[in-house]
């Protein structure tokens, strides 16, 4: 069987490899919840957010892409599988049911508030073992950055 081959380290491989893994599951989760807010969303602000949501999820699936498919390149197997990501996932969960507006405004804004700062620590320990991802990861929290603070302005 065909082995990919990683142009880092060892030890490089596996920091970085982690950082993109944390980051693929916080991702995968962060398109589910998401969604779930998004089928579920009522309330005066319903239009925009429930846009604003498929926006959200869109950079969640593609980033979720870009962070599986660099892993690879590592010689890195991702896993996105749904117990995995289950197991692993830090990012809040909403309650079953509708959920109005400022309640989702609120729980988004925590919940990506809270990815962001995870993010910035694989940037963080992901600077030395492999700058090529860590660009990577720059570029993740900067677009979960924008939408942090565009759901924050619906406060």
């Amino acid at each position: 069987m065909a082995q990919i081959t990683s142009p880092l380290s060892g030890d490089n491989q596996r920091i970085t490899g982690e950082a993109l893994q944390g980051a693929l599951v916080d991702l995968i989760d962060l398109s589910l919840v998401g969604k779930q807010a998004h089928w579920n969303l009522i309330g005066r602000n319903f239009r925009s957010l429930h846009l604003q949501l498929d926006e959200i999820v869109s950079i969640a699936r593609t980033r979720a892409d870009d962070a599986a498919e660099r892993a690879v390149a590592l010689g890195v197997n991702p896993d996105g599988r749904a117990a995995t990501v289950a197991r692993a996932s830090q990012v809040d969960q909403l309650d079953a049911g509708y959920i109005e507006d400022g309640k989702v405004v609120a729980a988004f804004t925590d919940i990506l508030g809270e990815i962001i700062a995870r993010m910035r620590d694989r940037v963080d320990v992901t600077e030395e073992a492999d700058p090529v991802s860590q660009d990577l990861l720059i570029e993740i929290t900067q677009d979960l950055e924008k939408q942090h603070w565009m759901i924050q302005a619906q406060r």
